[in-house]
């Protein structure tokens, strides 16, 4: 099928592209490359699908979203079977320093996509929410059934408003749609601003990392190759309606993480034992906007799709420090 693919460029897009192309699909791929971090990353990104054996199937778009007109003209253009939304302006912390990003990016575009959605009537409409619409709940592990309504960032907040947002579409239009919950997802080409790859940059160049929390912090860190296989084998099973959710809609949304919270210094001793050197730990309070602990349950989604993501974390940082010192030759 032809997949319309936004955030190609980004982490969890590239390593989705990447599989839709194995599997014969067409995508075609959308993304603004801004400068959120290193475009020169996002550039090999593209450039490691551009060299795909099944490349001639991909074509690349460089759009914002935020672009009404050109966003319709896309989606009406291509005329795609199912669309997969994953651009979005990510981060929590930045969202302290820079809230319209997050307005444009995830709510203003979203929008957009939305409506195109409607305009072509895609046999399935999938798209990224975050853990982080869990907020300060202390109920562990976090349930697709627990109450969001308390956001702890402007980040949080646009995810939430996504999610009430494609119910919308898909009540009013049909249009089946599924939402993801990512949980702090990892891994080979990962997003610099994240504390897997922050923590390993520091560490390979002898600086000091930054512990929030003073270390008491639980992530449920999640492989980058599990969020794929979760990704596509909800992309092939178009939502129909959730009567126990009290809904009519063609619409689900499902947690995806490790179902495995794991200590945040115990995650850091596994990265020096994977790099072969002891990190400098500044150990600080907690940040604004940031949560203690994250922990997926993820029974929905295995009953669903008969899958749920079970990477070892150990193996998960072996592959990701094995990649950053290919990547950056050291």
């Amino acid at each position: 099928m032809k997949v319309l693919l936004t955030g190609v460029a980004g982490f969890i897009g590239h390593s989705v592209c990447l599989r839709l192309l194995a599997r014969g699909d067409k995508v075609v791929g959308v993304d603004n490359l801004n400068d959120y971090y290193d475009v020169s990353l996002k550039q090999a990104r593209l450039a490691s699908i551009q060299s795909h054996p099944n490349a001639k199937n991909f074509k690349f778009v460089k759009l914002d979203l935020v672009e009404q007109a050109a966003t319709a003209k896309l989606f009406e253009a291509e005329k795609p079977d199912s669309v997969i939304h994953l651009a979005a302006q990510a981060g929590v912390r930045y969202s302290l320093q820079n809230p319209h990003a997050y307005i444009n990016s995830n709510i203003a575009a979203f929008t957009n996509v939305l409506e195109a959605c409607r305009a072509i009537q895609p046999q399935h409409l999938v798209f990224a929410s975050s853990s982080s619409v869990y907020g300060g709940n202390t109920k562990l592990p976090f349930s697709e059934t627990d109450n969001v309504d308390h956001p702890v960032s402007l980040y949080a907040a646009t995810k939430k408003a996504n999610e009430l947002m494609a119910h919308t579409y898909s009540h009013l239009f049909g249009i089946p749609t599924t939402g993801l919950r990512f949980f702090t997802v990892y891994g080979p080409w990962g997003r610099p601003d994240m504390a897997p790859f922050l923590f390993a940059d520091a560490i390979f160049k002898g600086k000091p990392i930054q512990v929030f929390n003073h270390g008491d912090m639980l992530r449920d860190f999640t492989y980058i190759d599990d969020i794929v296989e979760g990704v596509i084998r909800v992309l092939d099973k178009p939502a129909t309606p959730a009567l126990q959710a009290n809904t009519s809609a063609p619409y689900r949304l499902f947690n995806i993480g490790n179902n495995h919270p794991e200590k945040l210094m115990d995650f850091i001793a596994m990265l020096e034992v994977a790099i072969g050197k002891t990190a400098q730990k500044e150990l600080l309070p907690m940040q604004a906007g940031d949560v203690k602990a994250t922990y997926a349950d993820t029974s929905a989604l295995d009953a669903w799709i008969g899958f749920k993501p079970n990477s070892p974390l150990n193996m998960g940082i072996e592959k990701f420090v094995a990649w950053y010192r290919q990547f950056y030759s050291i």
